[in-house]
């Protein structure tokens, strides 16, 4: 009965952990012809709540080896519940992009925790992660999928569509309060873990992070309005974001537990970054949209759990799982943060999403070049433990 609970209430936090992200990123195009934003501005709704999941994670760890890791999550919780019930107060550009910081710092404290939480609960089911990643998947579709809807019943009420989503937030915090309550005491570690800045595993893994995140939050932010480039309507260029989000569940299902009977993360991991050099490619020749956004969901779906769970595979403890992630989120997020931005940064130099797409191209080509430099340094630390 203790493990389901666990699980519930890792599901629960995870499903918070986007809904304040992608609910603007599909309203994106609304926000800025209502509040005269342009796309440089407009990509701070996605790009500061991410930059903050990059800064503020190592204080995740600080916080949790002082107040325990469960408090930590509840914390985290009331900071991204009450910034979504502030934007139903006022919709102007300022509250906008507060809600958004206030957000993103609970997200970057709630991200590290709930990977020590799966290591401190599931110490030999790094799979759990898979119930980790497809909550916080689910909780960014049904954004993606019902703020329009949402937004277009409310006779266009704009600061009620974006504030609705706390709703999820006050579920997530009432089942938190009854694991604050019975599992309250502080990490028993006599010092605090250290971030791992001189292992070359961290390193690799906080790189891959970064190109990974940079990907994912640009087509998040930026796949509506290429959408809407190519000549599709406002409700099918949201509904490609949709199909983004929803494709990824199954497929960060399937991929842990693949790894789990494989043990081939990395081949995986190649694999799922050609899925999205495929999708960029297709985007880039101008091929119709829903095959190319198939191919970007089954890679994005394939490889965010896989760097969750590869700082739980790589660690001992759920301390040390707790310092690995949050090095990799801190490092990978300042990196995916500007994904967004210079996507719209290069949209508003040439007016063209062309050269943003290829942009995007290049960061898929590193991101594999990258994950071939881990496979790499496996095998050769492997040939000098047989030696």
């Amino acid at each position: 009965m203790k493990k389901r609970f666990y699980l519930f209430a890792l599901c629960m936090a995870a499903l918070n952990l986007r809904p304040i992200i992608t609910s603007a990123a599909v309203l994106l195009g609304t926000i800025q012809s209502q509040l005269g934003m342009n796309a440089l501005t407009a990509s701070l709704l996605t790009t500061l709540p991410v930059l903050c999941m990059g800064i503020f994670s190592p204080v995740a760890t600080v916080i949790s080896h002082r107040i325990g890791l469960e408090r930590t999550v509840f914390f985290s919780l009331i900071l991204i519940t009450l910034a979504t019930v502030l934007r139903g107060s006022d919709s102007s550009v300022l509250m906008l992009l507060v809600t958004a910081l206030a957000g993103g710092i609970g997200i970057s404290l709630a991200g590290p925790m709930l990977s020590s939480f799966i290591k401190k609960y599931f110490p030999e089911r790094p799979d759990i992660v898979s119930v980790y990643s497809i909550s916080m998947t689910v909780g960014a579709a049904l954004a993606s999928g019902f703020t329009i809807p949402i937004y277009t019943r409310s006779g266009h009420n704009l600061p009620f569509a974006l504030s609705c989503w706390a709703i999820p937030g006050l579920l997530a915090l009432m089942a938190w309060l009854a694991l604050v309550r019975r599992k309250h005491h502080p990490s028993n570690a006599t010092t605090r873990q250290r971030l791992p800045i001189a292992n070359k595993k961290a390193i690799q893994l906080t790189v891959f992070f970064g190109l990974m995140a940079s990907m994912f939050y640009s087509i998040t932010a930026w796949i509506s309005p290429i959408a809407r480039s190519f000549g599709y309507s406002p409700a099918s260029s949201a509904m490609f974001l949709t199909i983004f989000t929803m494709i990824q569940i199954p497929i960060a299902w399937i991929v842990p537990h693949v790894v789990k009977r494989s043990g081939k993360p990395k081949l995986l991991l190649v694999l799922c970054s050609l899925s999205e050099l495929i999708g960029v490619g297709m985007l880039l020749l101008q091929f119709p949209m829903l095959p190319a956004v198939l191919f970007l969901g089954i890679g994005a779906g394939g490889l965010f759990p896989l760097a969750l769970m590869l700082p739980i595979s790589e660690t001992r403890t759920a301390e040390e799982a707790g310092t690995w992630s949050a090095m990799s989120q801190m490092g990978g997020y300042v990196m995916g943060a500007c994904g967004p931005l210079l996507m719209g940064w290069i949209y508003d130099q040439s007016g063209s999403f062309t050269s943003s797409i290829f942009a995007m191209l290049l960061i898929v080509m590193a991101m594999i070049a990258v994950q071939v430099w881990m496979t790499v340094g496996s095998k050769e630390a492997e040939g000098r433990g047989r030696r």
